[in-house]
């Protein structure tokens, strides 16, 4: 299956909460688009990988991507390097998207800059010829995406473009809060987390509102980019 949006993710629940609306968005735009976990979250405070792993699937279903896959890579602990890279290069090759999403470039979580780097270095080397990779007994061809994109999680990054997402921001609170086990919740006797706070729930609009705010929409979500941006003219831009 070729997809035209591969979301990658260090955890579950990392895609949906960066990048839920525009994922929901280019949905019901026709696009096909799917979502790579790189861990379970096997770590986290809260839940379980059984419980994520429902979860995950329920949001899946929520966003109506078309695939979601987990790498099953160690929570905290995966690295970039060649045996994690080769990972990432077969999922890019198997599903050969035009447009890659990945983690925020830097954040509070340390898997989220790792994950951005590992997948960033991986969609260049998915170029390469050179490096053979085979998948289910077959070998897999080169594949290199268009666009690489990284969405903006707990920090507040300076995007260096914004979707609008209005009409879709009821749909990417619902795809995260699929993860029933990992936020606020009154009477959840879970331990407390920085994410399972009243303020942290309450974040998911107001967070995307005033990103709309500064452009004149609703709501928005915004990106970093590691090459300049280009547009044919300018009234490409909004």
């Amino acid at each position: 299956m070729k997809l035209d949006i591969l979301a990658f993710g260090a955890h579950p629940d990392d895609v949906e909460l960066g990048c839920g609306g525009t994922i929901a968005k280019e949905i019901a735009l026709g696009k096909k688009v799917g979502i790579v976990d790189l861990t379970r979250g096997e770590l986290g405070t809260r839940g379980s990988v059984a419980i994520r792993n429902q979860e995950s699937a329920n949001a899946a279903k929520i966003l109506g991507v078309s695939v979601r896959e987990n790498l099953d890579m160690k929570d905290c602990f995966f690295v970039n390097d060649e045996a994690h890279q080769l990972q990432i290069i077969k999922m890019i090759r198997k599903y050969k998207p035009e447009i890659v999403l990945c983690n925020a470039i830097e954040d509070r979580h340390i898997d989220h800059g790792k994950g951005s780097s590992l997948v960033s270095d991986a969609c260049f080397l998915s170029g390469l010829r050179k490096i053979e990779t085979e998948l289910n007994g077959e070998n897999q061809e080169a594949w290199r995406p268009k666009l690489v994109y990284h969405y903006i999680q707990w920090v507040n990054l300076k995007p260096d473009f914004v979707v609008d997402i209005t009409g879709y921001n009821d749909q990417k609170v619902e795809a995260i809060l699929a993860y029933e086990s990992q936020f606020y919740n009154s009477e959840s006797d879970e331990p407390v987390t920085v994410i399972a706070t009243k303020n942290f729930k309450d974040s998911l609009n107001y967070r995307s509102q005033d990103l709309g705010r500064l452009i004149g929409t609703d709501y928005a979500e915004g990106f970093t980019v590691e090459r300049y941006l280009a547009v044919n003219s300018l009234g490409d831009l909004m």
